[in-house]
């Protein structure tokens, strides 16, 4: 189990990704595009450094649904390798049998 404020950042992190996810992308095409003039893209950069650096898409890291863990994670499942081993042990994974020789 992750400890409970590496768990808390992240849940924090997602939040500031989603509040300001709009704002950012506006800023982002307006520093992107060669068409307009250099000094109103560099007030956007700057506007754009202002943010919290916590509300870039970048600075989330996937973990465990079940236990917080940040390796080993499978991304479609959404849980890590370790998570997916014990519940297909239980028999709460359909068609999943643990295998051994």
């Amino acid at each position: 189990m992750a400890k409970k404020s590496m768990i808390a950042r992240e849940v924090k992190r997602e939040k500031l990704v989603k509040q300001y996810a709009e704002r950012r992308a506006e800023l982002k095409a307006i520093v992107t595009n060669q068409q307009l003039p250099m000094e109103e893209r560099f007030r956007a950069t700057l506007k754009l450094a202002k943010l919290p650096r916590n509300s870039s898409k970048v600075r989330l890291h996937n973990r465990c649904q079940l236990t917080g863990r940040p390796h080993a994670y499978y991304r479609k499942l959404k849980i890590s390798r370790i998570a997916l081993r014990d519940l297909g042990s239980a028999g709460q994974i359909p068609g999943m049998v643990k295998s051994s020789w």
